[in-house]
């Protein structure tokens, strides 16, 4: 998989093929998503040469490139996102294999905060979550 800066998305009340939404700020894959009803988030990642730490975030209901919304405490790929609508996670990671949980609130801009530890270090997991938490 190369690295790509596109984003895309989906009409889901209807059937068909993405559609271009904007642009990241930079190329990367192995990055992690999660969303609000009004915003949607992603972090992390791998540039082609380096692991990275940036959150960028867009606003669901107009389409556009991605805006910097701060930064991870740890530059790291292959993570796992969950959210509910105000907090969003980011758990584990591929760089030092990563136990470091993270979280964000959604609505509002800067960089992560600590949350917590997985109780062993993870990568190339994956995330899940209701109205109420995430788990990884």
């Amino acid at each position: 998989m190369s690295e790509r800066n596109i984003i895309e998305y989906v009409t889901i009340a209807n059937t068909g093929n993405t559609t271009d939404f904007g642009d990241l700020s930079a190329s990367v894959k192995t990055l992690a998503g999660l969303s609000s009803a009004t915003r949607g988030v992603v972090a992390g990642g791998y540039d082609g040469s380096n692991t990275i730490n940036t959150i960028e975030y867009v606003t669901i209901a107009n389409t556009g490139n991605g805006t910097d919304f701060g930064d991870l405490t740890v530059a790291r790929n292959e993570l796992a996102a969950a959210s509910s609508s105000i907090r969003g996670t980011f758990a584990g990671g591929n760089e030092s294999l990563s136990n470091v949980i993270d979280y964000i609130t959604i609505a509002s801009t800067g960089n992560a905060s600590d949350f917590g530890d997985l109780l062993s270090q993870q990568y190339g997991i994956r995330g899940c979550s209701n109205a109420h938490g995430g788990i990884a």
